[in-house]
């Protein structure tokens, strides 16, 4: 009967194309077969539904609160936590075409993909070549879940270790707002400050939350 299930499931991914069809528990059934070769998952893909919310929720738990729901072992508590960092990598590795992060929304989508899966707030820094395509891109700081701190110091040090010609920074407000605040945009008018006599273009400092963005350059915070 288990089989039959799957495979109707499977089938149903393949038909539709991905999962924009598929309730968030259905995702976790069909995630769990992996590490559950023949019991039923969908009683597990509810338990981990109500115990945390929501399918994000569930893939951003650690693997000890995910052991507590009847059912999650060690292998399938470390596939689910794997996957918002695999969902990461995909992101930033698929920009191995070197796409030229010419416009903002191209920044925008590259810097969301940096946060994925993150709890607390990070600030990094993209070094581009002359085509403005990234040849590095690092964590300056991290903070906690409300406030991180980008230390002058710290990325002219790193910029000039790069050999960094043009610079955008980026950096995630897990708490969800988007717009920036003061300590943001007085953080960003030092840095500004300290990378010009270096002849280093800041191109942009970009804000994000979820799967959206706020371009401080386009939203007038550089001047």
């Amino acid at each position: 009967m288990h089989d039959g299930h799957r495979k109707r499931m499977k089938d149903r991914f393949y038909s539709d194309g991905g999962f924009d069809n598929f309730a968030q528990h259905e995702i976790l059934e069909m995630l769990l077969y992996s590490t559950n070769a023949r019991g039923d998952t969908n009683p597990i893909a509810h338990a981990l539904i109500e115990r945390f919310g929501n399918l994000a929720n569930v893939l951003e738990a650690s693997p000890e609160e995910l052991k507590e729901v009847k059912g999650i072992g060690e292998n399938s508590a470390f596939l689910i936590s794997m996957l918002p960092h695999l969902c990461q990598a995909y992101q930033r590795y698929k920009w191995d075409f070197r796409v030229p992060l010419s416009t903002t929304d191209l920044v925008g989508q590259y810097a969301i993909g940096l946060f994925i899966g993150k709890k607390n707030e990070e600030f990094r820094m993209l070094c581009l070549d002359s085509n403005r395509c990234v040849f590095y891109d690092g964590v300056i700081s991290t903070g906690s879940i409300s406030e991180v701190q980008a230390y002058p110091r710290l990325v002219v040090a790193e910029a000039l270790k790069r050999n960094a010609r043009i610079v955008i920074f980026a950096h995630n407000h897990p708490s969800g707002s988007l717009l920036p605040s003061v300590e943001d945009i007085e953080t960003t008018r030092v840095l500004l400050e300290a990378l010009e006599p270096l002849d280093i273009l800041v191109q942009d400092h970009v804000i994000v939350s979820g799967q959206s963005y706020f371009s401080m350059s386009e939203g007038g915070c550089f001047h």
